[in-house]
């Protein structure tokens, strides 16, 4: 008897996520994503447009028109929920990019701090109140 087994297919493997971000305004939002975190523009759909993708290396956001509230009142800011998180891969590049944010007067949810866990965060306020998370190791 021949012990025919079929080899396994090698796993698929997850090369990148992209968050999407509801936004009022997406030439805004564009303009907000380039002149202040350094993002560049993907491309922008519709006329007007009403949906695009800005990049800074291999960290993606689409970002969709929404005409309507997506979220009730302050809950997004209250119960800190993220609408992205964005990592780099050493301490030097997360201070560095904080200062950076900062020198271009973006807005923070919260400064850049040591969390209990082992990672240095912080957090920025996107005009339509997205919260984005960055992070990167502590030492």
């Amino acid at each position: 008897m021949t012990d025919r087994t079929t080899p396994a297919a090698p796993r698929p493997v997850l090369s990148s996520t992209s968050a999407q971000l509801f936004v009022a305004d997406i030439t805004a939002s564009c303009d907000f994503f380039v002149a202040r975190l350094g993002f560049t523009i993907d491309f922008t759909y519709g006329d007007p447009p009403f949906y695009g993708q800005v990049r800074r290396d291999q960290a993606r956001l689409a970002l969709r028109l929404v005409c309507e509230p997506v979220f009730v009142g302050d809950i997004r800011q209250r119960e800190q929920l993220l609408s992205a998180s964005i990592t780099v891969d050493t301490a030097d590049e997360i201070k560095q990019l904080f200062l950076d944010f900062q020198a271009a007067a973006v807005p923070f949810h919260h400064p850049l701090r040591k969390e209990s866990w082992g990672a240095r965060t912080f957090i920025v306020l996107d005009p339509d109140g997205n919260l984005i998370l960055f992070a990167g190791p502590a030492d």
